[in-house]
């Protein structure tokens, strides 16, 4: 079969655009920026790498949804649609909250990595072949490494980049070992051929141990226990906007790409907890990363002071109701996995930005730096309440309906008659746990007063403007939930 080029482009035109973005952006500092100060010269960025994004939304929107593009090697669906418009929105609400809050003294280089790990989210939205889906993978690993430690005049930051960079290569090893088991075992590197092959073999040891690699590498970018122990450090001492993409648009491309990996490649060797007698696969394996995660995430928020890292240990929290998506993605689809993923993506961009603000103004980050937040600034206060109720899941916020379509699928499998039925009650009950621990940052931030001489908080124009998005999105998405769900199902 003749290479279909011009196909191939045309499908590709999104990463193409956030590519020529990076080199605008980078040409034009070069060239004009320099003549400016900093905070002008942060300004053409941020505006030019959001042109990179508008663009890529709306060539992803004009690529025709034909399935296999360029032999199989990549696949335009509606999933990949959905995902490839999420993490761009993401994006572009990361790259809003960079002037006048984020301290970067080469502003140009930090929207162009930004850009770059987008190109590496979109990808990995849109990959079908092992090859490709690792690549993709790395390329955004590789940018939020740099992006984690791009705050040289803080120790902390570069501690946190040096951390994830470690732990990201081995899980990366494990990955490659798992995937060159998976081609051992099948003879390709598609997925639709290695369903094929699998289909027809019966689970062996090899099987299995490529199996469980790759589950394992996949827990580490989802911050998944127990393969989160990253993720505190990282959210702590990277600049916010940094953590914001970590915490966001690559844990929605992530889980995606996850998901197509394990049911539309290695589905055959799933097993199965949809009764109380357990078939051995991977999804027993993701069940057992799904109980920790929450277990671990939310017992270990109980015990932070610290907002960063109360948000470090509620993405380990939702990465358990997360990975319970993936396991009833292969029956009923991956919607609810979607919307839970994007919304729970928005809420963290905000709470982040949140926390950018205050940072550039000079507040700590303890919950007792938040005392007195509704009097210095109601806006910051009232994005917060909306911010943290829907990561608890309260209504009519789109953080309960994200939740509520991953529960009622999980019990669809089998009620409470299997496994899955009670890692979901157990999930609505490690909720109520959660919310204990949001609200004791709302008490701090809305309830306790502060000082009375405190200074009111100033917040940038397209910081208030990325805020104030975040959350009617989240508003409108609890209220019209459908739009979503009836769009990737």
């Amino acid at each position: 079969m003749t290479p279909n080029y011009l196909s191939l482009l045309h499908a590709l035109l999104p990463e193409a655009s956030l590519v020529l973005g990076a080199l605008v952006v980078l040409g034009f500092d070069l060239i004009v920026g320099r003549r400016h100060d900093l905070a002008q010269r942060t300004v053409y960025a941020t505006v030019l790498g959001l042109l990179a994004v508008a663009a890529a939304v709306y060539h992803s929107y004009d690529a025709r949804l034909d399935g296999e593009v360029f032999g199989g090697v990549f696949i335009l669906d509606s999933l990949a649609l959905a995902t490839r418009v999420g993490v761009l929105l993401l994006t572009a609400l990361t790259l809003a909250l960079l002037p006048g809050v984020t301290r970067v003294k080469q502003p140009a280089e930090y929207v162009a990595i930004v850009l770059l790990a987008t190109t590496g989210f979109t990808l990995m939205a849109i990959a079908q072949q092992l090859l490709v889906a690792f690549l993709a993978l790395e390329l955004a690993s590789l940018s939020l490494y740099i992006l984690a430690g791009f705050d040289r005049s803080r120790p902390e930051s570069a501690e946190a980049a040096l951390k994830y960079f470690l732990l990201g290569g081995i899980s990366a090893a494990f990955l490659l070992f798992g995937f060159s088991l998976l081609y051992g075992l099948t003879g390709s590197i598609a997925l639709p051929e290695i369903a094929r092959q699998l289909s027809v073999q019966a689970m062996s040891p090899l099987l299995l141990a490529a199996v469980l690699m790759t589950v394992v590498a996949f827990g580490f970018k989802a911050a998944a226990a127990p393969f989160h122990l990253w993720a505190p450090d990282v959210y702590q001492g990277a600049p916010p906007t940094s953590a914001a993409l970590i915490a966001s648009g690559s844990k929605l491309a992530g889980l995606v790409m996850f998901t197509r990996l394990l049911w539309s490649g290695v589905g055959p060797s799933a097993g199965s907890v949809a009764t109380f007698d357990v078939v051995p696969g991977w999804v027993p394996a993701v069940a057992l990363a799904a109980v920790a995660s929450l277990l671990i995430g939310n017992l270990g928020a109980i015990a932070q002071t610290n907002v960063r890292r109360l948000l470090a240990y509620s993405a380990i929290a939702h990465a358990g109701v997360l990975l319970l998506g993936v396991i009833v993605a292969g029956k009923f689809g991956p919607a609810a996995l979607v919307y839970y993923a994007g919304t729970y993506g928005l809420a963290t961009v905000g709470a982040f930005g949140v926390v950018a603000v205050l940072d550039a103004a000079g507040v700590g980050g303890s919950f007792a730096d938040l005392a007195g937040l509704r009097q210095r600034s109601p806006l910051l206060a009232f994005c917060l309440v909306v911010f943290l109720l829907s990561l608890a899941g309260i209504p009519p916020l789109a953080g309960f309906f994200g939740k509520f379509a991953v529960f009622t699928a999980a019990l669809k499998l089998n009620g409470l008659a299997s496994w899955a039925g009670w890692l979901s009650i157990f999930a609505i009950a490690m909720s109520a746990v959660g919310l204990y621990y949001y609200l004791l940052v709302l008490k701090n931030a809305v309830v306790i007063p502060g000082r009375p001489d405190a200074a009111p908080i100033k917040v940038p124009v397209a910081a208030a403007t990325a805020l104030l998005l975040a959350t009617a999105l989240l508003l409108l998405l609890g209220l019209f939930p459908s739009v979503v769900l009836r769009a990737v199902s």
